[in-house]
C-alpha cells in the first residue's frame, strides 16, 4: 500500500512540499480515543499521542487531530508508537456545535470526498434534518449523497414518494434506497465507492449505518444493536469515529448517531443549500430584503403562489437565525477565553517574580 491509496493525493503532496518537515513522516489519523490516536501509514497502524509543543500551541479544539486528518509524525520504539508533531491543512471537514449549552465547535472528521447521509424510509425520514446535514456538508466542501435504508419495511410507492419529497425540496444529490436485510441497493452503493476516496456515514442512531458498514466490509466487524419497534429509535452502537479501509480500496468513516445538529456561522453554506430561495431573492424589491415582512419580497410571493413550501421557508429562516445567534455567542465566548488567558499569564508572571 502507498500513501495515495489512503487518500494522499496531489493536493496533499503540494502541502507537504510547502510545509517542509523533513524531520517527520506522514500518516493518516484513523481513530480518536480520549487521550490517544491511531495513525496509519503505508505499512502499519499504531498508537499515537500529541507532542508537547502541539498541545502548547493549539489555540482551540479545532486545532486538534480528528479522524481523516493527515499528520506529521515521528515514530519510536521500532515504529510501534508515534508522536504527532503537526497537521496538514484540511481539504474538507465536517463540524457542528457541541451538543448541549456550550457554544463550541466539534470537529467530526476531515478530508472526506463524499458524505453519505443515512435516513431510514420509515420513522427517521425527515426533510428538515436532511437540510441541516446538507448545510454542514456544504460548509465543509464535501459532495453529499442520500441513502434511504430499511426499504424492505415500506412499499415501492412509499420509496418513490420519499424521493419525490426530496426533489421537491430542491435537493439534487444522488439518492439510493437500500435494505440491510434483503441486500437490495447494496450493489449500487458498492459501485459508488471509488478506491482512494474517503466517505463518511452520517445519520441518527438506529438507521443502519454500522450494519451497512459491516456489509461493505464483508463481515460483522462492528457491533450493532436492534431498534425500538414503537418509534424506530436505537442506541448509540458506534462509540467513536474511525476510518476503515475496504478491501476494494475505498475508505469509510463511521460516526456515532447525532441527535443535535447545531451549526455556527454557516450563512454561506445555508445559501448553497437553499439555492431556490437565493434565486428568488434576486428579484426582491430591496437588496437587503429579510424575506419576512417587506413589500415586493419575491420569496414571500413564491410562498403565496405555491412555488415555495412554507415548511422549507421556515426551515431556512430558522437555520439562518440560529447560525447568526451561535456565531455571536461563539465570538463572545472566545473574547472571554482570551481575556481569561491573559489574566492567567499575568498571574504566572507575578508569581515567578516573587
Amino acid at each position: 500500500m502507498e500513501l495515495r491509496d489512503l487518500g494522499f493525493d496531489q493536493w496533499f503532496r503540494d502541502r507537504r512540499e510547502e510545509l517542509n518537515r523533513p524531520d517527520c513522516t506522514v500518516a493518516r489519523v484513523t481513530a480518536v480515543n480520549r487521550d490517544s490516536y491511531l495513525v496509519r501509514n503505508e505499512s502499519s497502524e499504531v498508537l499515537a499521542e500529541l507532542a508537547g509543543n502541539f498541545l502548547f500551541s493549539a489555540e482551540s479544539i479545532l486545532d486538534y487531530p480528528c479522524v481523516g486528518d493527515w499528520a506529521f509524525v515521528q515514530y519510536h520504539n521500532s515504529d510501534t508508537f508515534a508522536i504527532i508533531q503537526g497537521l496538514f491543512p484540511r481539504k474538507s471537514f465536517l463540524r457542528r456545535k457541541t451538543p448541549g449549552r456550550n457554544i463550541e465547535y466539534q470537529t467530526i472528521a476531515a478530508n472526506m470526498d463524499v458524505a453519505l447521509i443515512v435516513q431510514s424510509c420509515d420513522f427517521d425520514f425527515n426533510l428538515r434534518r436532511l437540510e441541516r446535514y446538507l448545510v454542514m456538508i456544504n460548509e465543509g466542501k464535501i459532495q453529499p449523497m442520500l441513502l434511504l435504508t430499511k426499504s424492505d419495511l415500506v412499499s415501492p410507492e412509499s420509496i418513490r414518494q420519499r424521493i419525490s419529497e426530496v426533489r421537491q425540496s430542491n435537493i439534487h444529490c444522488m439518492v439510493t434506497a437500500l435494505s440491510n436485510i434483503t441486500g437490495s441497493g447494496l450493489d449500487q452503493v458498492r459501485q459508488v465507492l471509488e478506491p482512494g476516496k474517503t466517505y463518511c456515514l452520517l445519520g441518527s442512531s438506529g438507521v443502519g449505518k454500522t450494519t451497512l458498514l459491516n456489509h461493505l466490509v464483508g463481515r460483522d466487524l462492528f457491533q450493532t444493536n436492534t431498534v425500538r419497534a414503537k418509534d424506530g429509535k436505537g442506541r448509540h452502537t458506534t462509540a467513536r469515529r474511525q476510518l476503515t479501509v475496504l478491501d476494494q480500496g475505498a475508505m469509510l468513516i463511521d460516526t456515532p448517531g447525532m441527535r443535535e445538529l447545531g451549526n455556527i456561522s454557516v450563512s454561506t453554506a445555508i445559501d448553497e443549500t437553499f439555492t431556490d430561495i437565493q434565486e428568488l431573492s434576486r428579484s426582491c424589491r430591496f437588496t437587503d430584503c429579510t424575506h419576512t415582512t417587506e413589500i415586493g419580497c419575491s420569496v414571500l410571493m413564491a410562498i403565496e403562489n405555491g412555488e415555495l413550501s412554507e415548511e422549507r421557508y421556515r426551515s431556512y429562516l430558522k437555520l439562518l437565525k440560529e447560525s447568526e445567534y451561535l456565531q455571536l455567542s461563539y465570538i463572545e465566548k472566545r473574547r472571554k477565553d482570551r481575556k481569561f488567558g491573559r489574566f492567567i499569564k499575568s498571574a504566572m508572571k507575578q508569581y515567578k517574580k516573587r
